[in-house]
Order: structure tokens, then sequence, then C-alpha cells
């Protein structure tokens, strides 16, 4: 990537986090798409497919024009107030963030884009998937459900994720799984609301709910194998209308992670037991939500050998890395076509620089690797075999 385009794919993550659209939301990130590839002279654009995404379309004919490859960006931000207020080009959308990277993911894309346009080396068809609501909202899913492998023929799919941690534009490449199967959970305890200086004329859904957070907790670390892996996290507790009051309702909120579908099973089962036997012990009723979302994200082999070989033209390449137990609704896409993730180093981690934390940015610097990458697994996708 020249330093000019290098300097305009950065002006364009930048404007992207400056104006994020949350998932469902991503409407003027799709507008904003669809402007800078017509910028680049790309001719085939469908906007709309389910819901907010966009799919274009690179052809060019020569021997293997037959062939098809797709490459994927997710578009939507987080409901996450910026905290670095100093930030050049923070977020002006007040509780809204891209706390993730997806305006460096969806910058990337037009990016390698811009290198594919001005290739003639290659043959065949590209498609440019930019996908909407990946943050739990089905994205992935609503465009299969509109058509997209139908609509769009593509033989094989790649796709990335930035890492915090990673050296800046190293490529990691996992022999196994990459991301964890996930669900996300609600249960509610009930009781009888009551005045809190008279406890004994109630039944506190509170004092379940305290129990709940620990023993639900502790299912991974007594249930689950030690060579497994799996996670229970409770991440929101709310309850009451007054301090003097026990009140009515408590209700809490996770999230679970496991790469084994029996793993995912047991902590199921399990959280179902422990809230119902909880809700017993203090004359409550319980109410459990498991909501499984993404299955486990697992490349293919060829594609995950062939995401190395093309990376390794581009930057530093390691296959070293085990999974993260993160979800990643890429994995819906590799249920129906061949295909791999790969992870892209956003640098040091720390200060704040971690996925979903307040004060992350993406790195700027690592776009010419990413954009390289992407351009660089579509032409050898597109002529092998």
């Amino acid at each position: 990537m020249n330093p000019d385009l290098h300097a305009a794919v950065t002006g364009w993550r930048r404007h992207l986090h400056q104006n994020p659209g949350l998932t469902l939301d991503e409407g003027d990130t799709a507008a904003f798409v669809v402007e800078k590839l017509k910028s680049l002279g790309v001719a085939e654009i469908e906007s709309g497919i389910g819901g907010h995404g966009v799919v274009a379309t690179l052809r060019r004919p020569g021997l293997g024009g037959n062939r098809s490859v797709g490459l994927r960006a997710d578009m939507d931000a987080l409901p996450i107030q910026e905290a670095d207020a100093a930030l050049p080009h923070r977020s002006r959308k007040p509780g809204v963030m891209h706390a993730c990277g997806h305006d460096g993911h969806t910058a990337a894309l037009l990016g390698a884009a811009a290198l594919l346009q001005a290739d003639t080396s290659w043959s065949g068809t590209v498609r440019l998937v930019f996908q909407p609501a990946e943050e739990g909202g089905g994205g992935a899913l609503k465009m299969i459900a509109d058509g997209l492998f139908q609509r769009f023929p593509m033989e094989r799919i790649f796709g990335w994720h930035n890492w915090p941690g990673l050296a800046a534009g190293t490529v990691a490449v996992h022999e196994g799984a990459v991301m964890a199967a996930g669900a996300r959970f609600d249960i509610t305890f009930d009781g009888h609301a009551g005045h809190a200086a008279l406890p004994h004329m109630t039944k506190d859904p509170m004092l379940g709910a305290g129990h709940a957070i620990v023993a639900l907790q502790s299912i991974v670390s007594r249930e689950v194998d030690p060579m497994k892996a799996g996670v229970v996290s409770i991440t929101m507790a709310t309850s009451g209308e007054a301090q003097n009051q026990v009140p009515a309702r408590a209700v809490l909120k996770g999230t679970a992670r496991w790469l084994d579908t029996a793993v995912g099973d047991l902590i199921e089962a399990r959280m179902r037991e422990i809230s119902q036997g909880i809700a017993m012990a203090f004359g409550l009723s319980a109410t459990v939500n498991f909501n499984r979302g993404v299955p486990v994200t697992r490349n293919h082999p060829a594609e995950r050998d062939t995401a190395a070989a093309a990376a390794a033209t581009v930057t530093e390449v390691t296959r070293e890395l085990g999974p993260a137990m993160t979800g990643e609704d890429f994995s819906w896409y590799l249920n129906e076509v061949p295909g791999a993730f790969v992870w892209i180093g956003n640098g040091p981690a720390e200060g704040g620089r971690e996925l979903h934390h307040p004060s992350y940015d993406f790195n700027d610097a690592i776009l010419p690797a990413a954009s390289g990458f992407l351009a660089a697994v579509a032409k050898r996708a597109l002529g092998e075999g």
C-alpha cells in the first residue's frame, strides 16, 4: 500500500470512528461504504442485504475467471461512551463508539478493494461483504437468510479481526478453533416485596441472586474438565426501587462461552438446576433464559493454509496462538462455505487499548498489513485449484 492510499484509508477509518453506527443502525456507515466503493470505480454494488449489509463485486476475466472468493468486514459499533476526550477523531455520538475496531475492518476492506482494482495480476470474482450487526445482532445469519451465497456465489470466504496484545501487523493463523461458541443468559428471581426493616415478611430475591452469583460462577471451576475451556460471567445485576424496600424481583444477566458442545450443554443444564435450587431454598421462583448465539469459529484446513501462505507474502505470520473465548459470527459463514478467519495484531493492549474498553482505538499503522492480507488471500484463493 503506497503512502497516499494509506493516508486515504486512514482518513476513512477515522471518519467511521467519528460517526459510529450501533448494531442494526449502520445505515450511514453503509452509505459511506457505497460512496467510497463508487469513488474507487467499483461498478457492481448492492445494498440492504440482511439489513444494512453491502456486497460489492469485482470481476476480472482471464484464466481461472470462473473462480470466486469472498472477503468480509463487520461495520457496527458498541453502546459504550468513549473515554478519551482528547482523541482528535473521537466519536461524535454520545454513548456510541467503535470499541472493537470494526471501523478499521471496514476501512481495510475498502483499502483491499483499491488494491485489487489497481492490480491486473488476478482473474476471477471477488465479493466484498460489508456486514452489519456483528455485535449480537445476528448480522451474518440475516445476510445468509437474505440469500448471500445464492445471490453472490463464492467458493470460499475469508475474514479477520484486529487483536490487541499481538505485535502490530502480525497475522495469527490458528490451527484449530479461533473463537468460542457462546450464549447470553438472563435469570429472574421473583419473591415478595416488603419493608426492609421487616424482612421476615418478605421473600428476598436479592438474597437468591447473591447466592446465584457465587454458585453459577463455580460451574466452570468445579464441574468442567480442567482440560477443556468454559466461561460463565455474570455481568449485570438489577433490582430494587427504594433503599428501605426488599424488592419483588432481581435479574442477573451475563454470558457463557465454550469450545466443546458438551461443555455448553453442561453449563446450560447446571445453570438451570442451580437457579431452581436456590429459588427453592429461599422461597422464590426462578426463570432462566439461555439464548445460544454463534457457534465455534473453526477454520477449514485448506483455507487456513491458504490464509497463512497469503499473509506471509505481506507481513509476519504466527501459527502458535491458541483460541480466545470471545465469539464471532463469521462462524456462521464457515458453516456454509469453506473459509478461514485470522487475527492481525493491533499492537500493545496497555492503557485501555483492549477490545470493548472505552479507551480503545484501532491502530491505523496496521491498515497496510490488513488491506494487503485481504487482497493477497483473495488472489491466492482465486489462483489455487
